[in-house]
């Protein structure tokens, strides 16, 4: 009996696939993952936008180069096998940013922060989402629950750590000087 091994896929090959069947696509070590594309709510939307905003007004404040982007951020995190992403919110550093040029599509590079902000019908991000942005180099993951208005942190070699909404979500060593009340997330 023989077992064969499914092709890996490339990036290219995956966006060359419909984008408008209702499937939600992504790569994994080159391996193709697809579900049921599921509806953003207002809660999810609103809880994007608040991240989103208070990343940027760190950045500013705290005079960090790099990028702050949202709405399903297109990013390759690596090549041979592929793994790519659509981000909720992602913070990318300078260096990542300098990588792309004109013809980028996609944030080719691990962000700092990636963030998974549950949708509707989510009840949790599959574990292995969350090891694959670890071992590709993402620093810090952030999954966030708006029905339960609590923030899950994910760290290489670390627990993970749970923030509700009466606590103050702190950015550590990977975004220094970065604090918010959860609570302001989910305003």
């Amino acid at each position: 009996m023989s077992t064969a091994t499914p092709a890996l896929m490339t990036v290219e090959e995956l966006d060359a696939l419909p984008d408008d069947d209702g499937i939600d696509r992504e790569l994994i070590r080159g391996e193709l993952r697809e579900r049921p594309m599921t509806r953003r709510n207002r809660f999810h939307t609103v809880v994007e936008a608040n991240t989103a905003f208070h990343l940027k007004h760190w950045q500013r404040q705290a005079g960090q180069q790099g990028a702050v982007a949202s709405g399903e951020v297109g990013c390759i995190m690596r090549r041979d096998p592929d793994t790519s992403f659509g981000i909720d919110v992602a913070y990318f550093s300078q260096d990542v940013v300098e990588q792309q040029s004109d013809d980028t599509q996609m944030f080719e590079g691990a962000p700092v922060l990636a963030v998974e902000v549950l949708s509707p019908l989510d009840k949790h991000v599959d574990g292995e989402k969350v090891r694959e942005y670890l071992d590709c180099g993402v620093s810090v993951v952030w999954v966030i629950d708006p029905d339960f208005r609590t923030v899950q942190v994910h760290r290489r070699g670390d627990p993970p750590e749970m923030f509700n909404q009466t606590m103050l979500l702190s950015g550590g060593s990977d975004l220094p000087g970065f604090e918010v009340p959860v609570a302001e997330l989910f305003e």
